[in-house]
């Protein structure tokens, strides 16, 4: 079981096999001369909410993704989930076998011993290795249980970072620019690098 459950927490791990390094740049009004004022105010608007793919993915998985257009995401969301599920299922019905082949083996009453099952029937005189089997059954449920809610949870920070980069200004308008320059703790010059993403004022 932890092996499968390794498996599929690498599969997920491709949630965010999308992801850039991205600026968002917006326009900054410019003061009566012209120059940039950085006490102006910043529209930072858009028709595009993050917030709804987030709530989203937080109510149904999958949603989310396909709020931000990312639709191939989805069988991975339910992929991931599904088989937790499944494994959560199997092993709570596990331990209810295990409980109840336990509590009919320590009962002291032999006339109900046919309803314990095989394999706990032939070690029905040793009620403590049913006992044990019983309490690494109810581990691997909370561990099942566990694990579906760690991808309920990824599904969600998937859907949170894919709707952030949605807002993002990815264009090609990159430049490098080498400019001399003064430190004054230092006290030394020198030269800097600058990378200028987009137009970030008006000239």
């Amino acid at each position: 079981m932890p092996k499968a459950l390794l498996s599929i927490f690498m599969l997920c791990a491709l949630f965010h096999g999308n992801l850039v390094v991205a600026q968002k740049t917006m326009p900054v009004k410019a003061d009566k001369k012209g120059k940039p004022s950085v006490f102006s105010r910043i529209d930072t608007s858009s028709k595009y909410s993050p917030r709804i793919a987030i709530v989203r993915s937080a109510i149904i998985p999958g949603w989310g993704q396909a709020t931000n257009k990312k639709y191939w995401k989805i069988p991975l969301v339910y992929g991931a989930l599904g088989v937790t599920a499944g494994i959560f299922f199997h092993n709570m019905k596990q331990y209810t076998i295990s409980k109840n082949a336990y509590n009919n083996a320590i009962d002291l009453d032999t006339s109900n011993d046919h309803l314990i099952p095989e394999p706990y029937y032939s070690v029905r005189s040793q009620p403590d290795r049913i006992k044990t089997f019983r309490n690494q059954v109810r581990q691997n449920v909370d561990y099942s249980a566990l694990f579906f809610l760690i991808f309920w949870g990824l599904n969600v920070v998937d859907a949170t970072v894919d709707a952030h980069l949605k807002t993002f200004d990815v264009s090609d308008n990159l430049s490098l620019e080498i400019k001399p320059g003064f430190s004054p703790m230092a006290n030394t010059n020198g030269i800097s690098l600058v990378m200028h993403i987009g137009k970030n004022y008006t000239r």
